[in-house]
C-alpha cells in the first residue's frame, strides 16, 4: 500500500543505542549482584512470584553521577520531542496490522500519541505479530478506568483473544487494570515499559489532576498496587535511571527486567528492551535478564 512503513519511517541509527549506551563486560550481571524485591527475603520473594531485577551497570542508581543523570534527561526529553514531530509522519495504523503472530496492542503513555511506540511494534511486527493501535485514547489524559474500558471495547469491536499488551508508562497501568476486569480475560499478559506501579515521587508537584493521579496514594494507583491477581502475567522493564519515575517499576510477583538504559522516554528504542519485548513475547518463562 501507499503507505507502508518506508526504512525511513523505521527507527533510524540516531534512535538506536549507542556504542556508548551498551553494556561493556565490567556491567554484566554476576550471581552475587543478583537482587531480590527490597525488603522481602528470598521465601517470600519466591512466594510472590517470578521477578529479576538487573543490576544498572557499574553503578547503583542512587550513585550514578549527576552530571551522567543530566545528560540522559537531555537525550530522553530530545527523543520525546522527535517522536512527537514524528507523528505527523507518513506512517499509518494499518502498516502494522498483518501477521499470523500473536496479536498485539500497543498503549502509549500520558501525552503520547502511539508513534512513540513505534520502534517496539516495527520489532513486533517484523517478528509477525499484528499490531494494533488505539487513536481514540489520543493523547492519553483521561483516567485510567476509562481508558481501560476503551481498551476492552476496542478487542470486543475487533474480536480479538488471546492478546498481548505492549504498554509504556501510564499505559501499563492502563493495561493492568483492563486485565483486572470481567472482559479483561481477553488480554493474556502484558510487557510494561517504565510503568509508575507504585507510582512517582514527582506527581505530588504535578500542576494538573492527571498528572497528580501518579501519586502513591491516588485511589486508583493504590487499588493496582493491592490487586496482585495479574502480577504473574506481567513482564516490566525498566532502566537504570528514569527521567519521571525515580523509584524504577519493579512489581511484585511480574517478571522484572531492568536494562542498563538511562530515560524514560529513549528507553523504547534501546536493544536491550526491545530483547525483552521479543523474548516476552516469545511466550510465558521466555523474558531474559537484558544487561
Amino acid at each position: 500500500m501507499t503507505d507502508r512503513t518506508t526504512p525511513t519511517d523505521r527507527t533510524t541509527p540516531t534512535d538506536r543505542t549507542t556504542p556508548t549506551d551498551r553494556t561493556t563486560p565490567a556491567d554484566r550481571t554476576t550471581p552475587a549482584d543478583r537482587t531480590t524485591p527490597a525488603g522481602q527475603t528470598a521465601r517470600s520473594a519466591a512466594a510472590a512470584g517470578p521477578t529479576r531485577a538487573v543490576p544498572p551497570g557499574r553503578l547503583p542508581v542512587d550513585r550514578v553521577p549527576v552530571l551522567r543523570r543530566a545528560w540522559w534527561a537531555v537525550l530522553d526529553w530530545w527523543y520525546a520531542a522527535r517522536w512527537q514531530l514524528r507523528s505527523a509522519g507518513p506512517t499509518t495504523a494499518e502498516d502494522y496490522r498483518t501477521g499470523e503472530g500473536q496479536p498485539v496492542v500497543v498503549v502509549p503513555g500520558v501525552y503520547e500519541t502511539w508513534h512513540f511506540m513505534r520502534p517496539l511494534m516495527d520489532a513486533l511486527h517484523d517478528a509477525g505479530h499484528p499490531v494494533h493501535v488505539l487513536p481514540v485514547l489520543r493523547h492519553n489524559i483521561r483516567p485510567v478506568p476509562e481508558s481501560a474500558r476503551e481498551v476492552l471495547a476496542y478487542l470486543e469491536a475487533e474480536g480479538l483473544r488471546d492478546v498481548l499488551v505492549v504498554a509504556h508508562s501510564k499505559g501499563g497501568l492502563i493495561g493492568k487494570y483492563a486485565m483486572t476486569l470481567p472482559e479483561g480475560d481477553r488480554i493474556d499478559r502484558m510487557v510494561a515499559v517504565s510503568t509508575p506501579f507504585a507510582g512517582s515521587a514527582y506527581a505530588r508537584l504535578a500542576p494538573v489532576r492527571h498528572l497528580r493521579v501518579f501519586r502513591a496514594a491516588d485511589p486508583v494507583l493504590a487499588a493496582l498496587g493491592r490487586d496482585l491477581a495479574v502480577n504473574a502475567r506481567i513482564t516490566s522493564v525498566w532502566g537504570v535511571f528514569d527521567t519521571l519515575i525515580p523509584a524504577g517499576s519493579e512489581l511484585a510477583g511480574a517478571t522484572n527486567v531492568r536494562v542498563p538504559v538511562g530515560g524514560h522516554f529513549r528507553i523504547l528504542a534501546a536493544r536491550q528492551t526491545r530483547e525483552a519485548v521479543l523474548a516476552a513475547a516469545a511466550g510465558p518463562g521466555q523474558a531474559r535478564d537484558s544487561a
